[in-house]
């Protein structure tokens, strides 16, 4: 039935009540005095208590407090046994955390009548309890729901944008890039005819030389070949940068592949480099400190999502300390290793580190307790969901067992350190 703890200095109050108790299928545990009492309610957490009040060396009202301030023991049902009459008393004893109380000399009906009656009050309170935990872990997956659904919408949009926007400006740089070659050979050809030109007549007629002087024919020969040279290397460099789009909006792959990290970070990079140009006096030195470590099975459009949520995050950051710190040399360090997990659950697994760390403004110990949580946001109405940090630190611990932490200091910067199992996540 339930386990009854009951504390007692007369033997015989004892006696009667654990008779009486087994007698209702009850697990009954006794003692003679107070410490033996507390010391029994932490060995086998009883559902309801009968104690005296007046006890040698721990009294009934310690005994009630300590318990009710256990958040292990404080569900018990506690009975107080008093002789004392004045309601004084009574107040003394209900504020200490006593549920009820027990007249002496008793009287065994009623005592067994208020031990059901507490453990029915016990038992609803154990069945709240478990009812509050219940919609507490409900909220949370609803939340987590809701941020995955925010997250998802927020990146498709992303994804048919950027995707959008590489396929509208590959098809004329395609062409372009196609016949930039035929170009620079047609131009060649036309060149060697002129200097062929030049070569038999010498001597053209006075109004050809003119419009030859006028025209500056002579440094167009020599210009035009750089000048094509430099359109072919600006669409490779188009081309570069659509093949980067492509790379980054592949949101769709909802399988793990082997992905270079390296080159996540750089396409991010390279979307991000308006951002990280913005201010043409000072702008931001990205400092790239790559070590030497092997593609890993992941899920590498949502690191990309991590990557540049944080390098967002760190443009934002040093831009509010360039604020109060106008000559400050803006800098964003990214570093990566092996490493053995810090995850006592993969500590014999190699990983990869990833460290991006700014002389940003930093992060006040009161909202870097706060900053993974959904919502959670320190930018004004409509700069920001609160969405980004929580999205990086599912995607990191909960997608790919990893660990991701940071530290920072007011005035100085933030550093944050993800770490992504290398053999398995």
């Amino acid at each position: 039935m339930a386990q009854i703890l009951v504390a007692d200095d007369d033997i015989t109050t004892q006696l009667i009540l654990q008779h009486a108790l087994e007698e209702q299928g009850h697990e009954v545990y006794t003692a003679e005095d107070g410490e033996i009492a507390l010391s029994l309610a932490q060995k086998h957490h009883p559902n309801l208590v009968i104690c005296d009040w007046m006890m040698p060396k721990v009294d009934g009202l310690e005994v009630c407090k300590t318990i009710k301030a256990d958040p292990h023991l404080a569900s018990a049902f506690f009975i107080l046994l008093t002789a004392k009459e004045q309601s004084t008393d009574r107040i003394k004893g209900l504020d200490s955390g006593a549920d009820d109380f027990i007249s002496k000399p008793i009287e065994i009906e009623e005592i067994l009548a208020r031990v059901r009656s507490g453990l029915r009050i016990h038992n609803l309170n154990q069945q709240i309890l478990q009812t509050n935990q219940q919609l507490i872990h409900a909220l949370s997956n609803l939340k987590q729901a809701q941020v995955q659904l925010v997250q998802h919408e927020k990146m498709l949009t992303l994804v048919q944008f950027v995707a959008g926007i590489a396929h509208e400006i590959n098809n004329p740089v395609t062409f372009i890039r196609g016949n930039i070659d035929y170009v620079l050979e047609y131009t060649q050809n036309l060149l060697e005819v002129v200097h062929l030109y030049q070569h038999i007549y010498p001597q053209s007629q006075p109004e050809i030389q003119a419009k030859l002087q006028e025209l500056e024919v002579e440094y167009i020969i020599q210009d035009l070949p750089q000048v094509l040279k430099s359109m072919q290397q600006g669409t490779e460099r188009i081309s570069n940068i659509i093949q980067s789009l492509k790379n980054f909006s592949r949101l769709d792959e909802s399988e793990k592949k082997l992905a270079d990290i390296h080159q996540g970070i750089d396409n991010t990079l390279l979307m991000l480099q308006s951002r990280i140009n913005q201010n043409p006096d000072h702008p931001i030195q990205v400092i790239k400190l790559y070590g030497e470590i092997s593609p890993i099975i992941c899920y590498p459009s949502h690191l990309n999502q991590v990557f540049i949520s944080l390098l967002n995050n760190a443009i934002d950051a040093i831009a509010e300390h360039q604020k109060k710190s106008p000559l400050l040399e803006p800098k964003i360090w990214i570093k990566t290793e092996t490493c053995i997990s810090s995850n006592p659950h993969q500590s014999l697994n190699p990983s990869v580190r990833i460290m991006i760390q700014d002389n940003g403004i930093g992060i006040p110990k009161e909202i870097g307790r706060k900053i993974f949580e959904p919502f959670f946001t320190t930018k004004p109405v409509g700069s920001g969901t609160g969405l980004g940090l929580s999205i990086a630190y599912q995607i990191v611990v909960e997608k790919h067992g990893g660990t991701f932490r940071f530290h920072s200091e007011l005035g100085k910067g933030t550093e944050f350190i993800i770490e992504i199992p290398a053999l398995e996540c």
